[in-house]
Protein backbone atom coordinates (compact mmCIF):
# COMPACT_ATOMS: atom_id res chain seq x y z
CA UNK A 1 0.00 0.00 0.00
CA UNK A 2 2.84 2.39 0.84
CA UNK A 3 4.47 1.85 -2.56
CA UNK A 4 1.19 2.51 -4.34
CA UNK A 5 0.77 5.83 -2.54
CA UNK A 6 4.39 6.73 -3.22
CA UNK A 7 3.98 5.96 -6.92
CA UNK A 8 0.74 7.96 -7.07
CA UNK A 9 2.43 10.89 -5.32
CA UNK A 10 5.33 10.84 -7.77
CA UNK A 11 3.00 10.70 -10.76
CA UNK A 12 0.95 13.66 -9.51
CA UNK A 13 4.07 15.68 -8.70
CA UNK A 14 5.56 14.93 -12.11
CA UNK A 15 2.35 15.90 -13.89
CA UNK A 16 2.06 19.19 -12.00
CA UNK A 17 5.64 20.18 -12.75
CA UNK A 18 5.13 19.37 -16.44
CA UNK A 19 2.07 21.62 -16.64
CA UNK A 20 3.91 24.43 -14.88
CA UNK A 21 6.77 24.46 -17.36
CA UNK A 22 4.33 24.03 -20.23
CA UNK A 23 2.51 27.21 -19.15
CA UNK A 24 5.65 29.37 -18.85
CA UNK A 25 6.18 29.96 -22.56
CA UNK A 26 2.66 31.25 -23.34
CA UNK A 27 2.78 33.50 -20.26
CA UNK A 28 6.06 35.13 -21.24
CA UNK A 29 4.93 35.48 -24.86
CA UNK A 30 1.84 37.33 -23.65
CA UNK A 31 3.87 39.43 -21.22
CA UNK A 32 6.36 40.36 -23.95
CA UNK A 33 3.53 41.34 -26.29
CA UNK A 34 2.11 43.71 -23.67
CA UNK A 35 5.50 45.21 -22.78
CA UNK A 36 6.52 45.62 -26.42
CA UNK A 37 3.90 48.27 -27.09
CA UNK A 38 2.91 46.65 -30.38
CA UNK A 39 -0.85 46.31 -30.72
CA UNK A 40 -0.43 43.96 -33.67
CA UNK A 41 1.66 41.53 -31.60
CA UNK A 42 -0.77 41.87 -28.68
CA UNK A 43 -3.77 41.01 -30.89
CA UNK A 44 -1.91 38.03 -32.34
CA UNK A 45 -1.22 36.65 -28.84
CA UNK A 46 -4.80 37.31 -27.72
CA UNK A 47 -6.15 35.51 -30.77
CA UNK A 48 -4.21 32.40 -29.74
CA UNK A 49 -6.05 32.42 -26.38
CA UNK A 50 -9.51 33.33 -27.77
CA UNK A 51 -9.66 36.44 -25.59
CA UNK A 52 -12.97 38.18 -24.98
CA UNK A 53 -13.55 41.85 -25.81
CA UNK A 54 -13.23 42.79 -22.13
CA UNK A 55 -9.87 41.02 -21.86
CA UNK A 56 -8.62 42.80 -24.97
CA UNK A 57 -9.61 46.20 -23.59
CA UNK A 58 -8.00 45.53 -20.22
CA UNK A 59 -4.71 44.37 -21.77
CA UNK A 60 -4.73 47.40 -24.08
CA UNK A 61 -5.02 49.62 -20.99
CA UNK A 62 -2.10 47.83 -19.35
CA UNK A 63 -0.12 48.25 -22.56
CA UNK A 64 -0.91 51.98 -22.50
CA UNK A 65 0.52 52.16 -18.96
CA UNK A 66 3.75 50.67 -20.24
CA UNK A 67 3.85 53.17 -23.11
CA UNK A 68 3.60 56.22 -20.80
CA UNK A 69 6.96 55.87 -19.07
CA UNK A 70 8.35 53.05 -21.10
CA UNK A 71 11.75 52.22 -19.60
CA UNK A 72 10.79 53.04 -16.01
CA UNK A 73 7.65 50.91 -16.10
CA UNK A 74 9.29 47.97 -17.83
CA UNK A 75 12.36 47.74 -15.61
CA UNK A 76 11.37 49.27 -12.29
CA UNK A 77 7.65 48.61 -11.97
CA UNK A 78 6.90 45.01 -12.98
CA UNK A 79 3.99 44.91 -10.51
CA UNK A 80 1.73 46.53 -13.13
CA UNK A 81 1.24 43.08 -14.63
Amino acid sequence: MKWTLLLLGLLVTGELSFQTTEACIPFFEGYASVVSGSRLWLYQELQAFDATAEEKVSLEKIQDCYREERLRNILLEPKIM
